[in-house]
C-alpha cells in the first residue's frame, strides 16, 4: 500500500504554440504530457493528471485547470508550484496550486468556461501579435458583430459550429450565457462565456461572427445554421492562435 495522497487543484497558464495542445501524445510534448513529467520528476514515480478539458495545438490557456494526487504533506501548495515551474517549458507555468477535496474533479466538476478571442483587426498586423491574435484587415462592421453574437447566445443546437474529432459528439446542444465584444484601437477582444463548448465551437462561432461583421455572409446564414443544427457545417473557421481559456467555472 502506497503512502497516503492528497489532491491538488493546479491552475495552469501556458502560450500553446510550441505544444501539440494541451492533451498527451505520442511525441510526448501536449501541456500535460509536460506537467505529468514535472510532478514525477520530483515524486519520483508516475503520476495521473487531469485536466479540464482540450485545447488545441496553438491554443493558449490563462486558466486551465487540471488536478493531480501527491504524496500528502510532502510539500506546502506554494512550494509544489515553485518546485513543478522549475521542472517545466518556460511556456508552461502553474500559477495557482491549492489543496482540494478528493471529490473535486478538474473535469466532471467544472459548470462551465470562458475562452477570450482576440483579433488585430487592421491592415497592417503588428508583429508582437503574430502568434497571438488572428490578423482580420478588412473593416469590421460592429453593429454587425454584436448581432451575429446575439443571435449565437442561449441554449441552441451547434451541431453546425462543431468539428468532428474522430466521431461527432451525441449531444450537441450547449448554453452560452453571453458573448461580449470589446474594442480597443486595433484589437478586438469576442468572450464566450458557456456551460460547455463543442469541439472547436469557439473558433467556429468566432469565424462567423467575423464572417458576418466583414459582410461575407448575412444573419440569415446563421439563422440557418441553427435552424438546421448539422445539416452544413460553418465553413469559417478562425485560427488557433487567438484563442485564450480564460476561465473554468466551479460552483
Amino acid at each position: 500500500m502506497g503512502p497516503p495522497l492528497e489532491r491538488l487543484k493546479l491552475t495552469v497558464a501556458y502560450d500553446g504554440r510550441p505544444f501539440s495542445g494541451w492533451q498527451s501524445q505520442p511525441n510526448e510534448n501536449g501541456v500535460q504530457d509536460h506537467l505529468k513529467r514535472a510532478f514525477s520528476q520530483i515524486v519520483s514515480t508516475p503520476v495521473r493528471l487531469h485536466g479540464a478539458g482540450r485545447t488545441d495545438s496553438g491554443v493558449h490557456a490563462l486558466g486551465q485547470v487540471a488536478h493531480v494526487d501527491v504524496p500528502r504533506h510532502k510539500m506546502n501548495p506554494a512550494t509544489w508550484a515553485a518546485a513543478v515551474n522549475a521542472h517545466l517549458p518556460t511556456e508552461i507555468r502553474v500559477t495557482r496550486c491549492q489543496p482540494i477535496s478528493s471529490d473535486f474533479h478538474a473535469q466532471y466538476s467544472a459548470v462551465g468556461k470562458i475562452y477570450r478571442y482576440r483579433i488585430w483587426n487592421a491592415p497592417v498586423f503588428h508583429p508582437m501579435e503574430v502568434g497571438r491574435a488572428w490578423h482580420v484587415p478588412q473593416r469590421l462592421d460592429f453593429d454587425l458583430l454584436r448581432a451575429a453574437s446575439d443571435q449565437l447566445t442561449g441554449t441552441h443546437d451547434y451541431a453546425s459550429f462543431a468539428a468532428n474529432r474522430g466521431k461527432a459528439a451525441a449531444i450537441t446542444t450547449r448554453t452560452i450565457h453571453q458573448i461580449r465584444i470589446q474594442h480597443r484601437k486595433e484589437l478586438v477582444t469576442l468572450e464566450f462565456d458557456g456551460n460547455g463548448f463543442l469541439y472547436r465551437m469557439v473558433r467556429m462561432l468566432t469565424g462567423a461572427i467575423v464572417r458576418v461583421g466583414t459582410q461575407r455572409a448575412d444573419l440569415n446564414w446563421i439563422a440557418g445554421l441553427l435552424t438546421d443544427p448539422g445539416k452544413t457545417k460553418s465553413n469559417c473557421t478562425a485560427p488557433a492562435e487567438g484563442l485564450y481559456l480564460v476561465r473554468v467555472k466551479y460552483t
